[in-house]
């Protein structure tokens, strides 16, 4: 077992590990329990009861989150040159064709957290695959990257659109904003990101499908919630 520090021992005792909380009282105690000096960011951890290794039970998608998720992305939008203008227009931190592929290539440049890209600019981002994949950057047209509609797709990133996806232990791990957010504002994201993923079940799941649901703070401990009560949720 790690050792832990004085904060994170003062904050577990806040925290009854033989409970499962409701939404309200564990979004409280999250702030609570928070004793870092700066803003520490909201996380949700779901354990599903899905087998991730079948295609019929893989747990993919967006949502945007109405209060975001307290970081401005940077968007980068590869496209044509109609579509270029669009995605500044729209907001994008960077837009162009061609010439931002060689400058990943050859710079290893990757100032961005999204990458957008147009279904015709697909055969040049896919020429550096390897570069974008192991970093997440990679335009998915389930993620909503590879699309026509540019202008919107930047303004749903910086408005706080999110990607969750289940991963090999059959895990979801997403943000839903920051402690400073405040009681009301954490619920709503939680709420939102719940529901999207509730909905996405899977036909093939069997069993309880809400395994575990935890939210922590960065370095703090984590609060266990009553996942069949969020079933409910709609």
């Amino acid at each position: 077992m790690p050792k832990r520090g004085k904060n994170y021992l003062e904050s577990a005792k806040l925290i009854d590990r033989a409970k499962l909380y409701d939404v309200d009282e564990a979004i409280e105690l999250v702030q609570k329990t928070s004793k870092t000096k700066f803003d520490s960011t909201v996380e949700l951890a779901i354990r599903l009861g899905v087998d991730s290794r079948h295609a019929d039970q893989q747990v993919r998608g967006t949502t945007v989150l109405p209060h975001g998720t307290g970081k401005s992305k940077k968007v980068l939008v590869v496209a044509k040159a109609d579509k270029v203008k669009e995605a500044l227009e729209a907001g994008a931190d960077y837009a162009g064709g061609e010439e931002y592929i060689e400058k990943i290539q050859k710079e290893n440049w990757l100032d961005f957290d999204v990458l957008i890209a147009t279904p015709d600019m697909m055969g040049v981002v896919g020429k550096i695959g390897r570069l974008l994949g192991p970093k997440g950057l990679m335009p998915n047209p389930k993620s909503g990257t590879v699309t026509f509609e540019v202008a919107n797709a930047v303004k749903e990133t910086k408005a706080g659109k999110i990607e969750y996806r289940v991963d090999k232990a059959s895990i979801i791990n997403v943000p839903i904003g920051k402690v400073s957010f405040g009681t009301e504002k954490l619920k709503d994201n939680f709420m939102t990101i719940m529901s999207a993923i509730i909905k996405a079940k899977p036909a093939a799941a069997k069993g309880r499908y809400l395994r575990s649901v935890t939210l922590s703070t960065t370095m703090g401990p984590g609060i266990r919630l009553n996942g069949q009560k969020l079933m409910e949720i709609k």
